[in-house]
Parts: C-alpha cells; structure tokens; sequence
C-alpha cells in the first residue's frame, strides 16, 4: 500500500463560525484571520494505492461553480486535484474508487464537472462510495444545512449508475481500510481508517478540520449537533492516544498529520510532520 497527499487548493470561511463558541482573541492566534474575518483552510485530499485499485477520499470544491459562488468563499492558491494526480504520475482516470466523507460541497465539488451543458462524473471509471443515511439526509437537507448540498454535485453521481452505499461501515476495499462514522458535524459522516506502515491513518474530515480543533470546546457553528461533536471528540480522542494513531487533516492550511498525547490540560497535539515522513 501507498498514500500519496492530494492538495487541492486553499478557501476561506469565516473564523467564528470555524471555532464556534471560542472567543476570537483565542482563535486568531491559531489562524490570523483576514480584514473581513475570513480564515484560509486547505482542500487536502488523500490517495491510496493498493494493488490495482486507487482509492482517493474526498475531492475539494471543483471548478465549475459560477464567479458569485467562488467570491464566497476565495478558491486561491497553485495547486490542483489535476496537478496533485500528475505529480504522483496519476490522473482523474485511473482512479477507481472515490469515498466521499460526506456531500458538502468543500468535500465532494469535485465529484463531478461540467460539459456543455451536462454535469458527468470526474472520474469515468470509479465507483462513488457514500451511505443511505448520509445520502437522504444530503438530498432532503434541513434549511440550515441545504447551502452545503448543492444538487449538482450530488444528483449526477446517482444518475451516472456509479453510486455504491457502504452498509455497516463494511466496504469492498483490500483488508487495512475500515470506515468509523462520526454524527455531529452532519449525519453519518465517514472517516476512513488506514493501516499503514504499522500505523493507523485516520482521515479527520470535519471531526476534526485542523489542530487547533483538538482541544474539547473548539466545536464549529457549523456542526448540526455540536454536543454529539463534543461525546465523539471525546471518545475519538481517547481512542487515538490509547492506540497511537496518526491524524490526517483536511483543512488545517499548515499540518498535514499529527500524533497525540495526555497532558495536564486534556489530549493536546504531540508532533506534526508530512505524510511523507512517516
């Protein structure tokens, strides 16, 4: 097996609504917001390559939203879902599996893109693996939500026949990929768990989108159930330092993995380092 980073670019949301109750004289410290309170996050996607399958979870935003939508959220930066494929010697068709941690569009915007007129699916040979509960919940979204689960991302995958639902957290994949479902940032989130060079990768997604969210209160606005976030925060993190395991973050703009450990104030970051340096 190989893992292999796939960056994809950088967005910025708002920093409040990343830290939720965290007051900004606290969280400005761990990312310098801009003049409009805007932080920057990363759009990091992971690949892995076992045998002849080549999974890759998540996918960024895409390209194919339209000037408005993209002066939201300031796509920036010099790196491609394209260029990180190439430098890797891949491209969108070899893949053959795409795990989708869940259908907001910072995650999956680039499932799917535009021709002509018709929205089709980036990658012409893969299987699109979501679950039943995530994906209702995705396609009939509450009011609060709906603004995440933009149709045309989504939609497409189910109409191109490529849609596969994991069931029981089980999925077709070679033994060393398992799948842990988190409920809080939004219903039935997965996060895929990779055996790998005698670790355990586990790909944080929105549990935890950066070190700075490993402390217990730093919960976003964004979650749908912050006090679920919390009981799986607290539970995941136990977990991670009792068996040593390696965060993979999604968003954070600077780490890409960290290790953990118990200290005096709670489970607080131990040692940041690439991917690559494990």
């Amino acid at each position: 097996m190989q893992l292999y980073t796939i960056n994809t670019g950088y967005f910025k949301l708002d920093g409040g609504a990343m830290f939720g109750v965290v007051p900004k004289s606290m969280w400005s410290k761990l990312n310098t917001p801009d003049e409009n309170n805007m932080c920057t996050w990363a759009l990091r996607c992971l690949l892995i390559q076992e045998g002849n399958r080549l999974i890759l979870v998540d996918n960024g935003i895409g390209d194919k939203q339209d000037a408005k939508f993209f002066g939201h959220y300031f796509l920036h930066g010099e790196d491609t879902l394209d260029k990180s494929l190439a430098a890797h010697g891949f491209n969108r068709n070899d893949i053959t599996d795409v795990i989708l941690t869940h259908l907001h569009f910072d995650h999956c915007g680039g499932s799917i893109i535009r021709e002509g007129n018709n929205f089709v699916p980036a990658f012409k040979n893969a299987i699109y693996w979501s679950n039943e509960r995530h994906w209702k919940w995705a396609t009939e979204p509450n009011e609060r939500e709906k603004a995440s689960f933009l149709k045309e991302n989504i939609l497409p995958i189910q109409e191109s026949g490529q849609l596969k639902f994991i069931e029981n957290n089980i999925i077709e994949f070679p033994t060393g990929i398992s799948i842990k479902q988190a409920f809080g940032h939004t219903d039935a989130m997965m996060l895929p768990q990779v055996n790998y060079k005698g670790k355990t990768i586990v790909f944080m997604a929105d549990l935890l989108p950066s070190i700075a969210h490993v402390p217990l209160p730093y919960v976003m606005a964004y979650d749908m159930f912050p006090l679920t976030t919390l009981q799986e925060k607290k539970s995941f993190l136990t977990e991670a330092v009792q068996n040593d395991y390696v965060l993979f973050f999604e968003h954070d703009p600077l780490f890409e993995c960290c290790s953990l450990q118990q200290t005096e104030k709670g489970i607080r970051v131990k040692d940041t380092f690439k991917l690559t340096e494990l």
